[in-house]
């Protein structure tokens, strides 16, 4: 009877925003004479900030949202044999056999993680007597990060047709490769925020709005946009598996 392989990918999240808000301290000046005297004096000689000084304090957010371009996913080995170093020997065979999969799928050497390795006992518990060790059983865990995610489909499927019923797939998740990109528009946004509204303020009150004197920021992440529900139930014979559908959005 051919072996079969079942594949199921859940709750991929196909949108991310992240989130910045920042309190800002502006110095105010008291008009336009302090305008004039500020622009005659030289830059180098601007008088420190007293205690008092008038200022306003605003409050500002900005977001920032993409769409996931990368995927992970998380790939165990499993073997069980007589012996500990047989069943660790094919454990270390097939997880060869899943990283050259996987880089013919263009998976970089340092995007394939080894995440844990357990060697157990296993057992016999049927007689009415003491447990009898009837084998041992070798786990190896490995993580694999997919830098494009239209390819990620086909490193999935090559990991699972190596590696046949002694591969177990899951974790997988989208990810954004350029978080910091990501995170440096959300700042600028919620400064432009708290400035265009500190100016509005500053303007009504027939003030200047000076130089920033402090900012404070927090953070918020993983804002979903929108979450779809990808599920593959393959059953298939073994050496026909086909790519998995991954999508974004």
């Amino acid at each position: 009877m051919a072996s079969t392989l079942t594949v199921s990918i859940r709750t991929l999240l196909v949108a991310v925003a992240v989130c910045a808000a920042v309190i800002v301290a502006f110095l105010l000046g008291s008009g336009r004479q302090d305008d004039a005297r500020a622009a005659a004096a030289p830059a180098a000689t601007a008088p420190a900030v007293s205690a008092d000084a008038p200022t306003i304090v605003m409050a500002g957010s900005g977001e920032a949202t993409t769409v996931p371009d990368q995927l992970t996913f998380a790939v165990e080995v499993r073997k069980t044999a007589a012996s500990v170093s047989t069943a660790l020997n094919q454990a270390s065979r097939t997880t060869r056999a899943v990283l050259e999969a996987v880089a013919a799928q263009g998976v970089e050497r340092d995007d394939v993680q080894t995440t844990g390795l357990d060697i157990h006992a296993t057992y016999d518990y049927s007689d009415d007597g003491p447990p009898v060790i009837t084998g041992y059983a070798v786990s190896q865990r490995m993580s694999v990060l997919v830098r494009s995610l239209p390819d990620s489909g086909d490193a999935i499927s090559a990991a699972a047709g190596t590696g046949g019923d002694a591969i177990r797939l899951h974790g997988v998740k989208l990810r954004i490769g350029d978080e910091a990109g990501l995170l440096r528009k959300a700042r600028e946004a919620a400064m432009a925020d708290a400035q265009a509204k500190a100016q509005q303020y500053a303007e009504a009150a027939g003030q200047s709005l000076g130089e920033v004197l402090s900012v404070r920021e927090s953070l918020g992440g993983g804002g979903r946009q929108k979450i779809g529900y990808e599920r593959a139930a393959m059953g298939l014979a073994a050496g026909a598996y086909r790519s998995v559908p991954i999508r974004a959005g």
